[in-house]
């Protein structure tokens, strides 16, 4: 039990760490080239996002064919096809991914459709899209941003 315990745990971390990358290098990285998979996220989801004062209508309604949430929930699939052997091997490890996935995308999508909730329960995501879209790369929980050193409390002038 105990360790299954420190497996959970453990890709609790991992999870963590791989949104702050996914976010900071791929979406923000490779996604600053127009022609790149990642483009959705800095061609799309944030400039209707800054718009909107954080809303996203895209989230109101399923995922379209190859829309920001599309794409999003696309890339969410892949992971949780790649963490399906670790049920076998790491079975906490496993759940912990699969759960931060799930968790992952029903606080993003929460956030984009509920600003007050966003506000509140997630201001490090608030901030990162209506503040400062360079730092505060960790949505479900800014461990990541703070061991970085990424977590930004200030405002920045746009």
């Amino acid at each position: 039990m105990l360790l299954w315990v420190l497996q959970f745990c453990f890709g609790l971390l991992i999870a963590n760490a791989g949104e702050w990358l996914i976010h900071r290098y791929l979406l923000h990285g490779l996604g600053k080239h127009p022609k790149s998979f990642w483009a959705y996220h800095i061609y799309q989801h944030h400039p209707i996002a800054w718009q909107l004062k954080m809303l996203d209508p895209g989230y109101q309604k399923r995922p379209e064919l190859w829309n920001s949430q599309a794409k999003e929930c696309l890339v969410l699939l892949i992971i949780l096809i790649l963490n399906l052997p670790f049920f076998w091997l790491l079975n906490g490890y496993a759940w912990a991914i699969t759960m931060s996935v799930f968790g992952y995308y029903f606080l993003h999508r929460k956030a984009h459709l509920d600003i007050h909730w966003a506000k509140i329960y997630l201001p490090w995501h608030y901030q990162h899209h209506m503040v400062n879209p360079d730092a505060n790369w960790c949505i479900s929980y800014p461990l990541f941003d703070r061991l970085m050193k990424t977590r930004n409390y200030k405002h920045k002038n746009k």
